[in-house]
């Protein structure tokens, strides 16, 4: 066996090639699927959530049931906690269109909330003389202020609206995948290995 550094270092740069271009290749595949079928690919990743819950339900039921030297109550709540997440999969299934529309929502409007936050939080910190935060010192103080102030607009307009929202979330979701998808074939292609 050989083990000279220059074989070792082909090994490992044909084993980084190979991760780079199976990575690109998979960012291209999926970001294409999200744009050519959006309302499906969405369903697909409730599917893949409901699948979850259901799993999960089934795997606190048994540990409430099966659980031996665990108090009365812990059991009882492995069980409820199993219920509840059998019933989300379950009913997730069974109403996969309307899942899917309040899965967007729900993950829209909280990204809308989260944007406004960080942005308040960003113009509250302006006062604020840890030079370790952005915005303690004058250079950053503009930027902080144009920061935040997009921030909380952003994050209002997706409260406000997160259907639409979520739908554009999606678009630039699969625009994103097919360029780090491209750029990573290029990547990976171009490594001599």
């Amino acid at each position: 066996m050989n083990t000279t550094p220059a074989a070792s270092e082909f090994g490992t740069l044909k084993t980084l090639r190979t991760v780079i271009l199976a990575s690109g290749i998979m960012s291209l595949i999926f970001g294409i699927v999200v744009l050519v079928w959006p309302v499906k690919s969405a369903m697909a990743v409730t599917i893949v959530i409901a699948v979850y819950a259901i799993l999960a339900g089934l795997m606190s039921l048994v540990n409430g049931i099966r659980s031996k030297g665990v108090g009365g109550w812990t059991r009882a709540g492995l069980v409820v906690l199993g219920l509840v997440f059998l019933a989300a999969g379950i009913v997730a299934f069974g109403n996969l269109g309307e899942s899917t529309l309040l899965l967007a929502v729900f993950v829209t409007t909280f990204i809308g909330a989260a944007w406004i936050i960080d942005g308040v939080v960003s113009l509250f910190s302006l006062g604020v003389k840890d030079r370790a935060l952005p915005g303690a010192t004058k250079a950053h103080k503009g930027w902080s202020i144009f920061y935040g102030i997009i921030s909380v607009l952003a994050g209002v307009f997706v409260v406000i609206s997160p259907l639409m929202s979520a739908l554009w979330l999606w678009i630039f979701l699969g625009a994103s995948l097919v360029a780090m998808g491209i750029i990573g074939i290029v990547r990976g292609a171009s490594l001599d290995a």
